[in-house]
């Protein structure tokens, strides 16, 4: 039995599709396109991979204050009232997450703090924008990467406290609820 014609001209055109994007990207070569296994892969998933491969490539870089039109512009902490401050704040959030956004372990922050790290860190930070709907940038606002003792403290399980506790032959420090619980939009990592 044959496959209808309308299956074989459909993947015809994911292959033509699969040769325009290999070599568009070819200038720009690296290890990552050799994670593409077309024996594994159907030649739609290979496309959307490459795509997306693509679409990174040639993503403008810029800071994320500039993703936003009109550019998105705090006025400085200091400058402003408890109450003010954490109107701002709240919209900016918002705001954030429009442009896919999004604001990890911020619990342990008073919003004095987390607002200083969106004004002095995220919003000047230098980022690739990229217009796919399903990809958000989430921000670590307890900077795990360099100071595990936030999230060790307020967000890791005992089961990962144990496992860093082991990996790393250092103390725990306490488990604490953390004090400034708040409900912000979450994305998929």
């Amino acid at each position: 039995m044959f496959p209808p014609e309308s299956s074989k001209s459909e993947e015809v055109e994911h292959l033509l599709r699969n040769a325009q994007l290999r070599d568009e990207l070819e200038p720009l070569f690296d290890e990552s396109i050799d994670r593409v296994n077309p024996t594994v892969m159907t030649t739609r998933s290979e496309n959307e991979f490459l795509e997306s491969m693509l679409q990174w490539e040639r993503a403008p870089m810029l800071p994320i204050s500039q993703w936003f039109d009109p550019p998105l512009a705090l006025p400085h902490p200091d400058r402003l009232g408890q109450h003010q401050l954490s109107l701002i704040l709240r919209a900016t959030i918002e705001k954030l997450f429009e442009g896919r956004i999004v604001l990890d372990f911020t619990d342990h922050l008073s919003d004095y703090q987390l607002y200083g790290i969106v004004f002095r860190d995220i919003l000047p930070s230098y980022e690739k924008k990229l217009d796919h709907r399903a990809v958000f940038l989430h921000w670590d606002c307890a900077n795990i990467e360099e100071n595990a003792n936030a999230w060790l403290r307020y967000y890791a399980t005992q089961a990962e406290r144990e496992m860093w506790a082991a990996e790393n032959d250092q103390p725990l420090p306490p488990h604490e609820d953390p004090p400034f619980r708040r409900q912000l939009p979450r994305a998929p990592l």
